[in-house]
């Protein structure tokens, strides 16, 4: 965890589908963040029904959270002014490095205080505004950008999908399948073959946006 409430960010390894920080590189940085920014969204999806005033809204996926945030990082204050590069910047700089072994960026952690962000580094941005007088950099403004790391196991875990118990109604859009909709609506795309016996449908393949579904309860079949 993060000493004496520094912020720290730790690189990790892939373990299959979990990030597995043990061992890994500890960057504790000097200054702690003024302020973090933590912004999670929502796709949905419009179809367009002749007839109606406005489209039907359907959700389609969550987006992954991201945590943005400026560092100060500062060598002339308390370390004799040591090259910001060495110091900080080229440890930063390998969190957007490409992994020889895993072909991606490694995962890593941020902490400070209560606030604990597992994700990846997608953006870094830096800002040199102190120099010594043979022009060492001593002193950056680094904005980072994370976006979380979440498998897929624990994201089913958090979320379990649940058989309905009763009949439901959806409305195709356009790029929907009856595979697609088994899967969000009983976690199976195998089960297809109840919706289309639930609606009638001989050919799972002219299925047309706009077409409303009746989603049976899966005890029922």
């Amino acid at each position: 965890m993060a000493q004496d409430n520094k912020i720290v960010l730790i690189s990790g390894k892939y373990e299959g589908s979990q990030a597995n920080f043990s061992g890994g590189t500890v960057i504790e940085i000097c200054f702690n963040p003024s302020e973090y920014t933590l912004d999670k969204s929502n796709t949905f999806s419009e179809a367009t029904i002749p007839g109606l005033d406005s489209p039907i809204i359907q959700f389609s996926s969550g987006q992954a959270q991201t945590l943005s945030l400026e560092l100060l990082l500062d060598t002339y204050t308390y370390e004799k002014g040591e090259d910001i590069r060495t110091k900080y910047i080229e440890k930063l700089e390998k969190l957007v490095e490409i992994d020889g072994k895993f072909h991606a960026p490694p995962p890593c952690k941020v902490l400070w205080s209560s606030l604990e962000f597992v994700g990846v580094l997608e953006k870094m941005t830096k800002k040199y505004v102190l120099f010594k007088d043979n022009g060492t950099p001593v002193r950056a403004r680094v904005n980072l950008s994370f976006k979380e790391y979440k498998p897929v196991e624990i994201q089913l875990k958090q979320s379990p999908r649940s058989s309905p118990d009763k009949y439901k109604k959806y409305v195709m859009i356009e790029g929907d399948s009856l595979w697609h909709l088994a899967y969000k609506a009983y976690g199976k795309a195998a089960y297809w073959r109840v919706i289309a016996e639930a609606n009638a449908i001989d050919d799972p393949l002219l299925v047309e946006a706009g077409t409303e579904i009746r989603l049976p309860p899966l005890e029922s079949n």
